[in-house]
C-alpha cells in the first residue's frame, strides 16, 4: 500500500512540475542575450483599464530564466501586482528594445539577495555604493520588495 501511495505522489508531483514548466515561456536567444548584456529593463505594468503603463527604467537581475527587481512597495509595479494585475511588458536595453510579456509576483526569496547584490555591484558599479544600503535595509524592513517576473507563454 505504501509503495502504491508513493507512486501516486510521484506521478502527481511530476504532472505538477510539467504543468508549471509549461506555464512559462522560453525566451528567444535575442532576448536572453540582451538580458545578459543590458544594464536596464523597462517595465510597463498593467493599469486598471487593462492598458500598459509608461515603461519605467529599472535595475534588474536575470537569474534562472526570471527577471528580478527590488522596488519600494509603493511603486506602481508593486501596487498593481498587489491589486491583482501582475501582467507586465518587459523591454530590454531600451524602451523599444526586444520585449516579452511576463507575470510579476512579490516574492520572499532571501537566497536571491546575495546574488542580486553581487550582480548589482558589478553591473552598476558607479551607483551601487550609493544605493547598496537602501537595498539591504529595505529588504529587511519592508521598504523594498522583491518582484520576480516570469516570462509568459505565447
Amino acid at each position: 500500500m505504501r509503495k502504491r501511495t508513493a507512486i501516486v505522489w510521484v506521478a502527481a508531483l511530476t504532472m505538477a512540475l510539467c504543468w508549471a514548466r509549461s506555464a512559462t515561456a522560453d525566451l528567444s536567444p535575442e532576448i536572453k542575450s540582451a538580458l545578459t548584456t543590458s544594464k536596464y529593463v523597462y517595465i510597463s505594468s498593467t493599469r486598471k483599464g487593462g492598458t500598459l503603463g509608461k515603461p519605467a527604467e529599472i535595475w534588474f537581475l536575470y537569474h534562472n530564466g526570471a527577471v528580478y527587481v527590488g522596488t519600494p512597495p509603493t511603486s506602481w509595479r508593486a501596487r498593481r501586482i498587489k491589486a491583482g494585475r501582475p501582467q507586465a511588458k518587459i523591454a530590454v536595453g531600451k524602451p523599444d528594445g526586444p520585449s516579452f510579456m511576463a507575470t510579476g509576483a512579490i516574492v520572499n526569496e532571501p537566497d536571491i539577495y546575495p546574488i542580486m547584490y553581487e550582480a548589482y555591484a558589478k553591473k552598476y558599479a558607479e551607483g551601487w555604493t550609493q544605493h547598496e544600503q537602501k537595498f539591504r535595509t529595505g529588504f529587511k524592513d519592508g521598504t523594498r520588495v522583491l518582484i520576480k517576473y516570469t516570462p509568459k507563454e505565447g
